[in-house]
């Protein structure tokens, strides 16, 4: 009878994951889930001194600038899924052309690298309109770039992130709760299908488990689909405030970015930007995700309301938020 094999004594390495964008808010709230699976996660900084606080031991940083091409290569190394939620719209006037040039990047050091899967989270919004926004138009070119890398990419688009640091629901929030009247444009009634922070969350982790394929655009969103002047209602009945909207013709994005910067602690340049992005309907059309996933969205009110629970977290916390983005070069995707 032949000598038995000798049982291998190697014990499965864990994946890799890299997460860009992880001092950001829906990047920060993703780290302590992902330090639960069973995985090595390592983040991407331009400062590690900084997030190392705020991470436990075993995770990874590396420093690096999605910018910085040849930084890319040793925070990719080895790497198994990335996570790319950055966005470059803060600090620079040309945050397409920036956007453009770090999606390359990192799509080439990713597919070099040999990552097996890239997960992307951007925004809704009509590829066909010609009145799309610049902000959403850039959000679905960094898709495209992405995809076009060879490696398997997984989009998810999505629309205002419902929660406490969320920019666009902090914008939301402080003119409900400093206005009791309100001058709004007309597209304020565009509609919309908003998100809670939650429900992205819960997509980003499934992404990392689906079985290998081509790459896949998710749009995703809360069963409801409302408008902007519907959330800033609805915003205020749950906070028991009493507000006014009062809708005109003509407001121009730069004089609403104007009035942003006056009354709530966004910069100018990136409430401008935002609220370019008012003007397009940003509604679930294809609603596939419902097919692949088990996730069912919470609704409006119920998200609103757990956002009113939940606490903005400090900037020494775990979870940064980066609302104030005048401090920060990059804002990181909350949208």
């Amino acid at each position: 009878m032949p000598p038995s094999e000798p049982e291998s004594s190697e014990v499965p390495t864990a994946p890799t994951v890299l997460l860009t964008g992880a001092s950001g808010y829906v990047g920060g709230r993703l780290i302590p889930l992902l330090e639960q699976q069973p995985v090595i996660l390592r983040c991407l900084a331009r400062n590690p001194d900084k997030l190392r606080p705020l991470v436990k031991e075993s995770t990874e940083i590396v420093r690096g600038d999605v910018l910085d091409a040849p930084s890319l290569n040793e925070a990719l190394k080895g790497v198994h899924t990335a996570y790319y939620l950055v966005h470059l719209m803060s600090g620079s006037h040309d945050f397409e052309k920036e956007d453009r040039q770090a999606a390359n990047n990192f799509a080439d050091a990713a597919k070099r690298a040999g990552v097996q899967r890239i997960i992307y989270l951007g925004g809704l919004g009509d590829d066909a309109d010609p009145e799309l926004s610049p902000h959403l138009r850039s959000r679905h070119e960094v898709g495209e770039i992405l995809r076009e890398s060879g490696v398997e990419t997984i989009e998810f688009r999505a629309g205002m992130v419902v929660g406490a640091g969320s920019l666009s629901y902090q914008l939301m929030k402080s003119l409900t709760d400093r206005l009791p009247v309100m001058i709004c444009p007309r597209w304020l009634t565009t509609p919309t299908q908003p998100i809670a922070i939650q429900d992205v969350l819960d997509y980003l982790l499934a992404a990392k488990d689906l079985h290998k394929g081509e790459s896949r655009i998710f749009e995703i969103g809360s069963p409801d689909v409302v408008t902007y002047g519907d959330l800033i209602r609805e915003y205020a009945r749950q906070q028991g405030l009493r507000r006014w909207l009062i809708f005109v013709p003509v407001l121009t994005p730069y004089l609403s970015g104007l009035w942003l910067a006056l009354v709530t602690p966004a910069s100018f340049e990136v409430g401008r930007h935002l609220i370019e992005g008012l003007k397009n309907p940003t509604v679930v059309r294809d609603k596939k995700a419902l097919d692949v996933f088990s996730i069912r969205p919470l609704g409006v009110k119920e998200a609103i309301r757990m956002a009113r629970e939940t606490p903005r977290r400090s900037p020494d916390s775990r979870s940064r938020s980066f609302f104030d983005v005048k401090e920060s070069r990059f804002l990181r995707f909350g949208n």
